[in-house]
């Protein structure tokens, strides 16, 4: 069998959709308009249920038969996309609210770690505007169908490898963003290593056109590749290994709602109607000349001079009728219609997009909130889980920190709880941690640590001063006084007698008899 390029079938695969295009559009125009009982007619590709005395189905001679889907690749199109994010509002939240939900809370550490070491790697990702250079990556993927940021790390070949526990003191210089336009995937190079990389393109050469690392050839392992609607493997090839912008698929919805809205606010203007009944007004038009530029001239007096508390000016012949503001009913829902559409198709709630409170009986919106929030953990998990760790690793060989030993991320929940759930929860978890210290599976030292860390999320218990966890340790550590005057008894001559004796002079504990 002979070998073909990926690069080759990308041809192809674009030749075929070109074809594809044409043979779809074609057969919608043949079906537009079939004739009824011609044998074209009966040979269709039907739907599963039709009618044909009464029309009902499709091919069977009715409206619905023309119907059908078309081609419009919008994501080729950089400068459309690119002014719809500029000048539409909604098109511009589709891309960002995603983007800044995904990197809005950052992440906590696994592992005992100092929390000065947590301090300082804190204050160089944020130094390093590790953050705002991934929420970015999310945007641009989101927008243009791909883009990555490459991990930048002075002294090293970027087309080679790269492993972050191999990285040099102060070497972590951070990331640089790139959209797919600036990069050139390897489309005769790719991944064939085992694992979850294995068929994507091995290197991305930078464009003559990108802000950084001109001409540079990145390997894969450096990047964090972010991308928009996923694809199946044969559109993929035709969009050279990307995906397409999120607009794609909801560019219809999005024009749907822009054209209700600015129709609504056309109305505006529209909402009384006068009308003036003017003699021989045809003949005065016809004629044209003096009489009609009279007519224009009156008419624009009467409109300057007409208000809430103007006058209207007519002839004694005319005739003038005013009537009242026009009915929207249906406006304001076909709107609300019209955005739940785009919420839909974008899988954001309309609370988030729009700012939005639901409508319904009984309808507060938290379970869409809810669902919405972990689609976003999901995405953060499937995409930045690996890449964001990486991260930290580097910035933590570069700065000198130390790691402990099964060190990760956990990404932080993005749903802030009220007062009200603040105060339920640190209840909760001090009755859970005093029982656990009352039964004996805790230490005291323990059970403090435990509630100043349930205090990042509540706010109750972070006062509790480092000092005196110290302290309980030490304490937690040191023999007992019923201990040293055994161990001090063990050396005497008779253990039993020494051991009888301390027990005798011990005092009783608090709160016994004597």
């Amino acid at each position: 069998m002979p070998r073909v390029s990926v690069s080759a079938a990308s041809r192809a695969a674009f030749q075929a959709e070109n074809r594809a295009v044409k043979e779809h559009q074609k057969k919608v125009k043949d079906n537009a308009a079939p004739k009824v009982g011609s044998s074209k007619s009966a040979q269709q590709v039907h739907d599963s249920f039709q009618n044909f005395s009464a029309g009902l189905g499709i091919g069977t001679d009715n409206i619905s038969t023309g119907s059908g889907y078309g081609f419009n690749p919008i994501s080729r199109d950089r400068i459309l996309v690119e002014w719809m994010y500029r000048g539409n509002w909604v098109a511009r939240l589709a891309v960002d609210v995603v983007a800044d939900d995904m990197t809005r809370e950052g992440v906590e550490f696994k592992g005992e770690m100092d929390p000065q070491d947590v301090e300082q790697l804190e204050e160089s990702a944020t130094r390093l505007d590790i953050w705002g250079k991934i929420n970015r990556t999310v945007k641009w993927g989101r927008l243009y169908g791909g883009g990555i940021a490459v991990n930048m790390v002075s002294g090293q070949d970027y087309s080679t490898a790269w492993d972050p526990g191999r990285t040099g003191k102060g070497q972590y210089k951070g990331l640089v963003v790139l959209d797919r336009w600036m990069v050139q995937p390897s489309l005769n190079e790719l991944v064939t290593e085992e694992g979850p990389h294995i068929g994507h393109p091995k290197y991305y050469t930078v464009m003559a056109s990108a802000p950084a690392l001109r001409g540079k050839k990145i390997h894969y392992t450096r990047i964090i590749r972010m991308e928009g609607s996923d694809l199946p493997y044969q559109q993929r090839l035709t969009e050279n290994f990307w995906t397409t912008s999120v607009y794609e698929s909801v560019y219809d919805r999005m024009v749907m709602f822009d054209s209700a809205s600015t129709g609504a606010s056309q109305l505006a203007y529209k909402c009384y109607l006068r009308i003036v009944k003017i003699p021989r007004l045809r003949s005065i038009v016809a004629e044209g000349g003096t009489a009609l530029s009279g007519l224009v001239s009156f008419v624009d007096m009467m409109r300057r001079f007409q208000g809430s508390e103007g006058v209207t000016l007519l002839d004694g012949e005319d005739e003038f009728e005013e009537h009242g503001a026009n009915n929207y009913t249906g406006l304001a829902e076909l709107l609300i219609h019209f955005g739940q559409q785009i919420s839909g198709a974008l899988q954001i709630p309309l609370v988030r997009l729009f700012g939005q409170s639901p409508v319904g009986l009984n309808s507060t919106g938290e379970s869409d909130e809810r669902l919405y929030y972990d689609g976003i953990h999901q995405q953060q998990v499937l995409h930045l889980q690996v890449a964001v760790t990486n991260i930290y690793r580097a910035i933590a060989l570069s700065e000198g920190i130390k790691l402990p030993k099964g060190f990760g991320i956990k990404f932080k929940d993005l749903r802030r709880p009220t007062e009200t759930e603040k105060s339920e929860i640190a209840e909760r978890d001090a009755r859970t941690i005093t029982g656990a210290l009352e039964g004996g599976w805790i230490d005291a030292p323990t059970a403090m640590r435990m509630a100043k860390k349930s205090g990042q999320l509540t706010g109750r218990f972070l006062e509790i001063p480092d000092q005196l966890i110290k302290e309980a340790e030490e304490l937690a550590i040191a023999p007992t006084p019923e201990k040293v005057e055994v161990a001090e008894v063990k050396e005497g001559e008779d253990p039993k007698e020494g051991a009888a004796a301390a027990s005798k002079t011990a005092k009783p504990a608090a709160g016994m008899g004597d």
